[in-house]
């Protein structure tokens, strides 16, 4: 753990310890209704998850209660990614995820690793409840359903201990309050997954509710004034060594440490030019005369290549430099001129300042920068535009689909975007204002989106956003397509484009181009609202593109653009077509994992025998 993470928990403790006077008062409370009170001050209105006979007694409280609603999924897979989808949406609350002991939570393990712990990682909040047995079970280890049948009651917990940054386990109802708050406020400031372990006896225990009346303090602790100033004082003199002359890059720890706001108004007082890494996209408003585009190292188009790795100086806010959001760890940007802020630490040239906050130092940075605004605005951009192909055959191809649908793009929709093709086509488009982006560029867990697009589209209803925009291929859907019926019982109304290309396209591309491992069956795509809708009810619509022209009328059609109910559009692709970002990321990675034995590659100069 860094050392601004250390000082960020001692301060998390003061601030318990302050909750702490008159923890004692009030009127007594159910343990679980505690819990659930505390996600309702956070904004929390749905609980994704399965019933198991650990938390049954817990829904009760759940399915009763006044504000949180509770959204049973297919399997814990799907919770998890729904939950995730939900909190990427829902800026400055939390996704909830509840399961049972055992084989519910290690089935929900992939989805919270997708926000997982590590500095760098995809950084989601997340609250996973786990129902699990008695105190006195817990205690005495008896042969119990869902256990390992050899006393390890543990294994399960250890295991979630490399998923999550905060852990608690309690065992008496009087320490029960202060570990719900603890973890609450590691999983909202850390922006990463906790767990909670919730024993059937404690449900209803009663205990005080004094600490409700102190909203949980979950803003980063104050930086340290002289550093501040220090550091503000050093970023100045790199801007006037660089004669003004910056570029702002926007990554994904803006969004998810949220200081998007913060963002914006740096990019507007000074004018200077930005540009955004895959995982911030949407961050910036991408038709904004200042924006020029993503950076994705060596296969970043080459106008926006130029511009950011020949700045001659580059502010960084939230930078996350996984292989697919660098172009396989090809960033060309020297730490001389680089000026990086997160959400525990600053970077200034080579120089690292722990526990100094980007949340913090942000809008101070702005006003010092601001008077540059009339000399910063003069430096060249080129608008980042994606004109749609003049060609006339009728195949749907990549170049052609992700122009086309940009222009069916409206301010405030939710765009989900599944690993692979979709994600990296949607890359060389731009979004419109006010448009959130959702996609998982660093965990890549194929059909992720699915389950996302669910919490997403919750979110987005809580909030008043437009319509929710799902993009995945035929081989993702078929990992966790059960959710769509989850979708029609909730009553939520998606705009699903299936992109039937036959298989999975990117692993074509990285290896295997003809191999058998990667094709898939080709379902009936259009009869899949018919299948999840239920036997008495006719819900959403479906239809098929085999053609642009098809596939244009569609998004002509007004009444299909106003999203009044849940549909499915498959749109027919050829298998091996892919985006020109995804077949230059797919070679960078085939070098660098090396999937033909050594005697398929050609001899050193060493002149030894391969």
């Amino acid at each position: 753990m860094s050392s601004g993470q250390v000082s960020q928990l001692k301060q998390e403790v003061l601030t318990l310890q302050k909750q702490a006077v008159g923890a004692n008062a009030g009127e007594p409370i159910y343990a679980g209704k505690y819990l659930l009170d505390r996600l309702e001050q956070l904004g929390v209105t749905q609980m994704f998850g399965v019933p198991g006979d650990f938390n049954l007694g817990f829904l009760d409280l759940v399915e009763d209660h006044k504000s949180i609603e509770w959204v049973g999924n297919c399997n814990e897979l799907n919770a998890a990614y729904a939950a995730d989808g939900y909190a990427r949406v829902k800026s400055k609350s939390i996704g909830v995820l509840l399961t049972t002991f055992g084989v519910g939570e290690l089935s929900a393990i992939n989805g919270l690793a997708g926000d997982t712990r590590k500095a760098f990682s995809e950084q989601v909040p997340v609250l996973h409840i786990v129902g699990v047995p008695s105190t006195s079970q817990l205690k005495n280890k008896p042969m119990l359903h869902h256990t390992l049948g050899d006393g390890r009651f543990d294994a399960y917990e250890k295991a979630a201990q490399q998923f999550t940054v905060a852990q608690s386990h309690p065992t008496s109802k009087d320490t029960l309050a202060a570990e719900i708050d603890r973890i609450l406020v590691a999983c909202v400031t850390f922006a990463r997954p906790v767990y909670l372990t919730f024993p059937t006896d404690l449900v209803y225990a009663e205990i005080p509710s004094g600490r409700l009346l102190t909203p949980l303090e979950t803003s980063p602790p104050e930086n340290d004034m002289d550093i501040q100033e220090f550091v503000l004082g050093e970023i100045m003199k790199l801007v006037k060594e660089a004669q003004d002359e910056a570029i702002i890059l926007v990554d994904a720890c803006a969004v998810r440490h949220h200081v998007i706001e913060e963002t914006r108004d740096l990019v507007k007082s000074t004018g200077f030019p930005v540009f955004s890494a895959p995982m911030g996209k949407g961050t910036v408003w991408e038709g904004y005369e200042r924006y020029g585009g993503i950076y994705v190292g060596t296969i970043t188009h080459e106008n926006i290549k130029d511009k950011v790795e020949h700045a001659k100086l580059i502010i960084s806010i939230g930078s996350l430099k996984s292989d697919f959001n660098t172009g396989n760890f090809t960033y060309s940007i020297p730490t001389s001129r680089t000026v990086e802020l997160h959400s525990d630490h600053t970077r200034v040239g080579f120089a690292h300042y722990p526990g100094l906050s980007m949340k913090r130092l942000l809008p101070e940075l702005t006003v010092r920068l601001a008077p540059l605004h009339a000399t910063a605005s003069q430096l060249p951009v080129i608008p980042f535009e994606a004109p749609i192909p003049d060609d006339p055959s009728p195949t749907i191809t990549h170049d052609w689909l992700w122009p086309r649908v940009a222009t069916f793009f409206r301010e405030k929709d939710v765009i989900v975007a599944e690993t692979g093709t979709s994600s990296f086509g949607i890359l060389d488009v731009p979004l419109p204002k006010d448009a959130t982006f959702v996609n998982q560029i660093l965990w890549g867990s194929i059909g992720w989106t699915v389950g996302s697009t669910l919490g997403a589209a919750l979110a987005a209803r809580d909030l008043g956003l437009g319509r929710t925009i799902l993009f995945i291929g035929d081989g993702s859907l078929q990992l966790t397509v059960q959710e769509i019926s989850t979708m029609i019982r909730v009553g939520v109304k998606p705009i699903i484009f299936v992109l039937n290309n036959s298989g999975y396209t990117i692993e074509r591309h990285l290896h295997g181009r003809e191999r058998k491992y990667n094709d898939i069956s080709d379902w009936k795509w259009t009869s899949l609202l018919s299948v999840f809708q239920g036997r008495d009810v006719s819900v959403g619509k479906s239809y098929t593109a085999h053609t642009k022209a098809e596939l244009s009328a569609l998004l002509d059609d007004a009444a299909f653009a106003a999203a009044s109910e849940i549909q499915l559009v498959e749109v027919t692709m050829d298998r091996f077509d892919a985006p020109p970002a995804l077949r230059r990321q797919a070679e960078l990675s085939g070098k660098t994992n090396a999937y033909v034995p050594r005697s398929m590659v050609a001899p050193e100069r060493s002149g030894k025998r391969v």
